[in-house]
């Protein structure tokens, strides 16, 4: 798999360069070996610190992968906040797109969904899904506090937005189209007004 540069950040104070440099060694390894060639002992001889300094910040190497993977997700997939849920919906639905039809992004969803059901597997699938769920619900969160939707499970909706496109990449391997979010949002939101009432849609 070819590996595709690491967005350059501004560095901050030591703890800050050595945290940035181990999450770039993982974000490497990962693009080049997958979720399972990664070695606490490889990421440490690549960002030159030593393995009980990983151990130490992160515990376990599965909670090293989800903040890599976490970390450079946010840069890729921002959680929007335009004002309004069909726009925040389709920005964040194109944000995915991008990158599941990036190579990256594609295999690492089909990483993600073929790992295995033992613990350590259960464990980094388990807390990389929550902890983008947990951002990515905030969209419909504002939407009610503005009234715009009535009350409504924000996990539902955001599963309902991402999943034809993480089953394109996952399950039928069919392309994601440009005009593929918008469609999808425009179904989400057909579907919540046959129930919560989307204000202003027609």
């Amino acid at each position: 798999m070819a590996i595709e540069p690491t967005p350059q950040r501004r560095p901050g104070g030591r703890s800050e360069r050595v945290r940035r440099a181990v999450l770039d060694a993982t974000l490497d390894l990962l693009h080049r070996d997958g979720l399972n060639g990664v070695a606490v002992a490889d990421v440490a001889a690549a960002a030159g610190v030593h393995e009980t300094s990983i151990y130490r910040r992160w515990g376990k190497k599965e909670n090293l992968i989800v903040e890599a993977l976490l970390d450079e997700a946010e840069e890729l997939i921002p959680i929007p906040d335009t004002g309004t849920l069909r726009d925040d919906l389709t920005a964040y639905a194109t944000s995915l797109t991008t990158y599941l039809m990036s190579p990256i992004g594609t295999a690492f969803d089909r990483a993600l969904a073929a790992l295995g059901d033992d613990p350590a597997s259960v464990h980094t699938r388990s807390q990389y899904w929550q902890a983008r769920t947990a951002r990515s619900t905030s969209i419909v969160t504002r939407a009610i506090e503005r009234g715009e939707i009535a009350d409504v499970d924000p996990l539902r909706v955001i599963q309902m937005l991402v999943a034809p496109l993480h089953f394109r990449v996952v399950m039928t391997h069919e392309p994601l189209t440009p005009d593929l979010p918008a469609q999808v949002v425009d179904i989400v939101l057909n579907g919540l007004k046959g129930g919560p009432e989307v204000a202003g849609s027609k």
